[in-house]
């Protein structure tokens, strides 16, 4: 009978330790599931012992064996960097080993990484024999099947977790029982700056989309903006409070999983104690070990699974710091890279990285010409897909080295963009005349939805630096005609220095909306197929006006739209009114002039050209239908 077994070795947690000789390695169970009656006891033992390595992933409790009274005793290791292991790390009292949270088991189970002890936490035995690691599944799992001798601290407290999560009795060779609160864990509340971005990632999760949320204060402040979503699924490494919100809220229901459809799929939970009730033998919940969760083929098969995790630095090609600062060593490798990789093979996986503009209280831009010295490149130019800061989406994808810059540098801090642009000339990224809205900020109010006469949904924003090709390219695709209606004569080239002059802009008295179909930010591709752009003239306060319509989006009322909505622009600007010079053939700019319900008037200029003045009354005119 198992309950034999587990009385006779039931012991005394100095007895139960007494296998562990000096020169031994000890796994420490993970995060909020560490072991506390057992460190304390291995802390007691110290005088004991010399030279064990103590081993774990991440802990948030104490972490005595650090300090520097036990450097005999104990040397720490770590696979990721908490905010209490740090500092001795810092100061060389003790190690990190870099290594994709995935790769780890593997390390333990081929003997490479051996170990003699296993120090973990679990749920009491049910009634047949078998314990569950709880709200520690991640690398413990496989640390208990690998050890020479698997010690268990036994506390009701501990959640019993569904899953892959249990260990019998007969696996465990000693039991110590204690009744101590599990370890809880809070994330700093979000901030401004956390807020702009979790809005901006929401526009890129999509309906149905099963999520991953990494480590840290930032990736869990996104989730309180997907409340709005619907059927979210959940593949993770950690689990949160910020999860079950959006469990409880009906936003995650893991009905439209590719695989564990209806579940939950987690290695690890960090969080309340309102969190481990909820999980406590809860169906919904699978917890596996990270050598599944963590598997990027696993990962993969989710369809449109996202990403979101948090960086320190990124530099202007796309190379992603995340586990240091310069060459001080921060937290880890962890299961980021995992998980970019695992979204970015899904069908319709987006990866993120989100990260604030600035750091030192706005002193230091996070966003760099190049990485630090010594700063450790955790995903690759070749991995990154979108990057976000409080500024805006960055998408790096299949990008070249000018575009990774000009969309990098359009989502620093304003304060930086001059000295970046200017670091990226001298290395030759961008143009040499590469020029940037002078103090301009992008007016992300005056984005907005338009359905044309055809159906077709259009998507109306201001122009971006970034835009530049995407200008060439629809210039390019117009007909001979239309090119001379547009300029007056067949223009052969639409080079960088004229798509420039349009693409930055100061927002007020120059001022471009462009059409798109598409949006890079949730497909990863956009076409921009209708342009309308205003320049004001100072002396008259009247603007001049031009409106660009690819061929295949003509006729559809979108001409008429664009000048109504470069009005309400204008006028918010206090510009009078607007002027165009018009080719008398072209009867589309004519009868949309017409249209938009302003007084027109037309005088004859010179060979075949009008000059036409729309001056704004006080009336706001209605939007086009």
């Amino acid at each position: 009978m198992w309950s034999k077994y587990y009385r006779e070795r039931l012991l005394e947690p100095r007895k139960a330790l007494e296998h562990i000789r000096r020169g031994s390695r000890v796994f420490l169970g993970s995060g909020c599931g560490e072991p506390a009656l057992l460190i304390n006891t291995l802390m007691d033992l110290s005088l004991e012992l010399a030279d064990t390595e103590i081993m774990h992933f991440l802990t948030v409790g104490d972490a005595p064996y650090t300090e520097r009274r036990f450097s005999r005793a104990f040397r720490h290791n770590a696979f990721f960097i908490g905010p209490n292991t740090r500092e001795a790390i810092w100061k060389g009292n003790a190690d990190y080993t870099p290594v994709f949270l995935s790769d780890i088991p593997k390390l333990f189970r081929t003997g490479r990484i051996h170990i003699d002890t296993a120090l973990i936490t679990v749920s009491p035995p049910d009634r047949h024999g078998y314990t569950s690691l709880g709200i520690s599944v991640d690398l413990t799992k496989t640390a208990a099947e690998c050890a020479d001798y698997v010690v268990a601290e036994v506390n009701p407290n501990m959640p019993r977790t569904l899953g892959d999560s249990f260990l019998h009795v007969s696996q465990i060779d000693a039991f110590v029982e204690s009744s101590h609160p599990v370890q809880e864990f809070k994330f700093d509340d979000p901030g401004d700056i956390a807020k702009e971005i979790g809005r901006y990632v929401t526009n890129l999760v999509e309906d149905e989309s099963t999520i991953q949320i990494g480590y840290g204060s930032i990736p869990n402040a996104v989730l309180s903006y997907l409340k709005d979503k619907k059927d979210l699924g959940v593949h993770t490494e950690t689990f949160t409070d910020s999860l079950m919100d959006l469990i409880k809220s009906g936003t995650i229901t893991c009905r439209k999983k590719s695989i564990h459809v209806g579940k939950v799929v987690a290695s690890f939970c960090m969080g309340t104690r309102k969190l481990y009730r909820f999980i406590h033998n809860n169906p919904m919940f699978e917890f596996h070990p990270v050598e599944y969760v963590n598997n990027p083929y696993v990962i993969a098969k989710n369809r449109k699974m996202v990403s979101i995790n948090s960086a320190l630095s990124v530099d202007l090609t796309g190379q992603v710091c995340s586990d240091s600062v310069g060459h001080l060593l921060y937290s880890g490798i962890g299961g980021q890279v995992d998980f970019v990789r695992g979204a970015a093979l899904s069908e319709r996986g987006k990866s993120i990285v989100v990260i604030p503009s600035t750091a030192d209280g706005g002193r230091k831009s996070r966003i760099l010409p190049y990485l630090e010295q010594g700063s450790g490149v955790v995903l690759t130019r070749g991995d990154v897909h979108y990057v976000v800061t409080e500024y805006g989406i960055a998408y790096l994808h299949g990008k070249s080295i000018r575009e990774r810059a000009m969309a990098l540098i359009n989502i620093a801090h304003p304060s930086f963009r001059t000295s970046l642009l200017e670091a990226a000339k001298i290395m030759g990224f961008v143009y040499k005349d590469q020029v940037l809205p002078s103090g301009a900020i992008y007016p992300e109010r005056h984005e907005t939805y338009w359905t044309d006469k055809l159906g077709r949904e259009i998507f109306f924003r201001p122009v971006k630096p970034t835009d530049e090709r995407k200008i060439q390219e629809l210039i390019y695709s117009l007909s001979d005609e239309d090119l001379y209606k547009r300029f007056f004569h067949r223009i052969k080239a639409f080079p960088h220095q004229m798509a420039q002059s349009v693409a930055s802009i100061d927002y007020e008295d120059r001022m471009a909306i462009v059409g798109i179909v598409g949006r890079e930010e949730i497909e990863g591709r956009e076409e921009i197929i209708a342009l309308a752009q205003y320049v004001r003239e100072a002396s008259t306060n009247i603007a001049e006006v031009a409106i660009t319509v690819r061929g295949d989006y003509q006729g559809a009322g979108i001409g008429t739209f664009l000048l109504w909505y470069l009005v309400q622009v204008a006028r918010e600007h206090g510009i009078a009114g607007f002027k165009a010079e018009v080719l008398k053939e072209n009867d589309a700019i004519m009868n949309i002039s017409k249209k938009s319900g302003y007084p027109l008037k037309a005088t004859w200029a010179y060979g075949g050209v009008y000059n036409l003045l729309v001056l704004f009354d006080n009336v706001h005119h209605k939007k086009p239908i």
